[in-house]
């Protein structure tokens, strides 16, 4: 997949692309990350990409001329594009969207707001969609789209080591994630829970799914309004005493 980022601080972006699973996806030519200095395309001298706001009003706004040269560089009319702002006004971007994009999507371009925002022009013309990381304010689009191709670049094939990682990840289900442990066996007096020493593969996974579920009910009980659970699952639930503290956030019976 490629990305486009489109910026006025590109080296705000180099270091997380020289470590960890970015670098290695990069090397393996898994993805392609391209940023584009929006000050190149500014129109004047002194390299402006942002002006004072018609009707008066605090700050200043991006201006629409050097942000469509900038877009029109990185555009490849044989592939399928989608070009994205970031924005607090945006739908608010998630792991389902991130999955929706690895399976859809071959090349993202990302623009990347500062100042007050983006002239309405330039976001009418040219941008697909307007997605937000979050109900708060960054100083810019920067690390927002960070974010999203880190998200994004995990889901594609091959890029993790283990393949079924990112199928048992927080939020793969309306569920977070069950507690994780590692050697050493004791730690400060505290032993890794038995089940996960038994060596039986089946009573490990109905462990973790029933912590699992305790750990989304105790952190983010939110999520469980609208997941779905197997006649297996629920008979689970139901002989460790959750099923009733499910039921009564989903105001439903589980089937």
């Amino acid at each position: 997949m490629r990305f486009d980022i489109l910026t006025i601080f590109p080296e705000l972006l180099r270091s997380p692309l020289e470590e960890g699973i970015l670098r290695r996806a990069l090397q393996r030519q898994q993805i392609s990350v391209n940023l584009v200095n929006i000050r190149d395309f500014a129109c004047d001298k002194h390299q402006m990409t942002d002006d004072r706001p018609f009707g008066g009003g605090e700050g200043m706004v991006m201006k629409p001329e050097p942000l469509s040269e900038a877009l029109k560089s990185c555009q490849e009319p044989e592939k399928k594009t989608r070009t994205i702002l970031l924005s607090p006004q945006g739908r608010r971007f998630d792991q389902r969207t991130a999955e929706e994009f690895a399976a859809e999507e071959e090349h993202l371009i990302f623009v990347c707001g500062r100042y007050e925002g983006v002239d309405q022009r330039f976001i009418d013309s040219y941008v697909d969609e307007e997605l937000s990381i979050g109900d708060f304010i960054l100083t810019g689009g920067e690390l927002g789209a960070m974010i999203v191709v880190d998200t994004v670049t995990r889901l594609l094939p091959d890029v993790l080591g283990c393949a079924d990682s990112s199928g048992k990840d927080t939020f793969s289900r309306n569920l977070l994630k069950h507690p994780q442990y590692t050697r050493p066996r004791e730690f400060e007096g505290v032993e890794v829970p038995p089940e996960l020493l038994s060596g039986n593969h089946e009573e490990i996974e109905r462990y973790r799914f029933l912590e699992s579920v305790r750990n989304t009910l105790k952190k983010r009980p939110q999520l469980l309004e609208e997941e779905k659970f197997s006649p297996a699952e629920t008979k689970l639930l139901k002989k460790a005493g959750l099923f009733l503290q499910i039921r009564s956030i989903q105001h439903r019976e589980i089937q």
